[in-house]
């Protein structure tokens, strides 16, 4: 803090920022005509202050408070809790924050808040109330009166902390300051701008529900409180960053998750040290989970309020972040992020088969381009039947860079979609598809071959529920086909079992990610491969190491 040495200042004042501050401001205080005593106190006071603005080095809010008075209680009269505002919160320097002095039964208050969260209808209606006070109404315990009896509204707590009011105002609530008190009252009267819960567009159904997330926290936790009103589930509240305090909730049931799984999941959550999270959930997935530049994602997301409550039933442990959209389920495998919603909607026999299309698909975009190359490359690997495979026609480009070009273009066109308005979208695929490809054949850069079964291939992508993953297995197709271009059968091969391999090494939170693959278990590689009928799928996911391993109880007569 800086030394300030002006000769009106006294010794023990200089490392004193509230002496200094509260001196300055009686030397510099108006006379009734608004005009300043004496204009000297004045500039000297704006210096003085000035200059401890310069030198404030504070990391957290908290420590803000402390510097410009020596703790964090609220200060007795309105006049410090107004100047203390201005220096930490910016008041009267940012237009959204506002402190509104009204007195109410002989009583000053001044009410703080922000202009955009506080919900108008219901500040009306405590003012109304309180305006309506005389001063035989209000004893001589102000605060008391306003708590118990003169402020109608159902979420009002008492708050001593300076920095823990200020907390909650950021967080949409407004306080009300009272003249000689040092606690303060905070009512929850925040609304944010937000969307109604449309459906996602990542996760379409033909049949069920048509709700989906948005990005205020408590729309959403609320949409899966809907479908589980099981007393179990619990929500527990951590905020995330020393500027942005992003709410952070933990979802699970407590009777059925695993506690190691739960308590693991929290300790990273509370260890997490930075400045914020703006970008909500995927920079927390970066912070609990050291991944490193492993492509293939360890969590699962969804923006669905049903499949979230069906991963809690199966013991899973769900994130909410507030300001996104999309929720964080976890562990997760390579298996569950290939299943999609649509498969449980169906009867069982359709649901197998939409699950193998989608399996064959994913299958298709990880291995039909390198095996198709590596029998161009070797034809006498070719069996007899497979004769017709292979490009009947010569082009400019080798095989490999005709590949690499095509991948190139469809993620040049799947960013220009997304960036581009929806009108306009549909326009840009029938452009890539007839122009494009079209001329790319006619001279002679690409062959037919080259393009259709690129075509394959990007539809099994896009067919793979999980974004994240169709991403991973992307550039794994990259790999295998240079691997491939390279070293033939031995690149393959190589190739494919390091993949293998990393994947089966790979955990999401000490759960084996190839399972149950590997570890082999017979019944649930069963009940992956075939979409069993309700009553028949009976246990719950082992990998989640639940409490209660059951679904169904058994039948008192068996």
């Amino acid at each position: 803090m800086t030394d300030f040495s002006s000769n009106d200042i006294h010794t023990s004042e200089r490392h004193d920022p509230q002496k200094q501050a509260s001196n300055a401001a009686e030397e510099a205080s108006d006379d009734p005509s608004g005009e300043p005593h004496n204009k000297g106190p004045v500039a000297a006071y704006e210096r003085r202050v000035q200059s401890m603005r310069d030198h404030e080095r504070s990391d957290d809010l908290v420590q803000s408070i402390e510097y410009w008075q020596h703790d964090d209680l609220i200060p007795r009269h309105l006049r410090e809790v107004k100047r203390v505002l201005k220096e930490v919160v910016g008041l009267g320097e940012s237009f959204d924050v506002i402190v509104r002095e009204m007195t109410f039964g002989d009583h000053n208050v001044g009410i703080f808040y922000l202009n955009g969260f506080a919900k108008d209808e219901v500040m009306t209606m405590i003012l109304a109330r309180l305006s309506m006070l005389d001063k035989s109404q209000v004893s001589s315990n102000a605060l008391k009166a306003f708590f118990d009896y003169y402020i109608p509204h159902i979420q009002v707590e008492k708050v001593t902390k300076f920095s823990e009011v200020i907390n909650k105002v950021l967080a949409g609530g407004s306080a009300f300051f009272i003249e000689h008190e040092k606690t303060a009252l905070v009512a929850d009267v925040k609304t944010f701008p937000s969307r109604g819960p449309d459906e996602p567009s990542l996760e379409r159904v033909v049949r069920g529900a048509r709700d989906g997330f948005t990005e205020t926290l408590l729309t959403n936790v609320t949409l899966v409180r809907r479908r589980l009103r099981d007393p179990g589930l619990k929500y527990e509240m951590i905020q995330v960053g020393r500027r942005t305090r992003t709410d952070v909730c933990i979802a699970y049931i407590d009777d059925v998750a695993d506690k190691r799984l739960v308590e693991s999941v929290r300790n990273k959550i509370k260890k997490v040290n930075l400045s914020g999270i703006p970008l909500a959930d995927k920079q927390l997935e970066e912070a609990i989970i050291n991944k490193g530049w492993n492509p293939y994602p360890l969590v699962r997301y969804s923006e669905r309020p049903d499949s979230v409550a069906a991963h809690l039933m199966d013991g899973s442990v769900v994130l909410f972040v507030d300001t996104s959209p999309s929720v964080m389920i976890l562990p997760t495998t390579f298996f569950d992020l290939c299943q999609h919603a649509e498969e449980n909607r169906q009867t069982p026999f359709i649901g197998t088969y939409l699950r193998w299309v989608r399996f064959i698909g994913i299958f298709a975009s990880l291995f039909l381009l390198p095996l198709w190359l590596l029998l161009v490359m070797q034809p006498e690997l070719k069996p007899a039947f497979l004769q017709i495979v292979g490009p009947h026609e010569s082009a400019k480009l080798p095989i490999i860079l005709q590949f690499l070009l095509a991948e190139l273009g469809i993620d040049l066109l799947r960013m220009a979609a997304v960036h581009t308005p929806t009108p306009l979208a549909t326009a840009i695929g029938l452009v890539a598809a007839i122009l494009l490809g079209d001329i790319a054949v006619q001279t002679g850069v690409f062959v037919n071959e080259v393009i259709l079964y690129m075509s394959v291939a990007a539809i099994g992508m896009f067919a793979t529920p999980s974004y994240e993953l169709s991403l991973a297995n992307r550039i794994v197709r990259l790999a295998l086909l240079i691997a491939v271009a390279a070293f033939k059968v031995p690149g393959f091969v190589i190739g494919t079992t390091l993949f293998i391999v990393g994947l089966a090494i790979h955990r999401s939170y000490n759960s084996s990610y190839l399972w149950p693959f590997i570890p082999f278990n017979a019944k649930a590689m069963f009940s992956i491969l075939f979409r069993m009928p309700l009553l028949d799928n009976k246990n719950r996911p082992s990998f989640n190491k639940t409490k209660d391993s059951t679904k169904m109880r058994p039948n008192e007569t068996d």
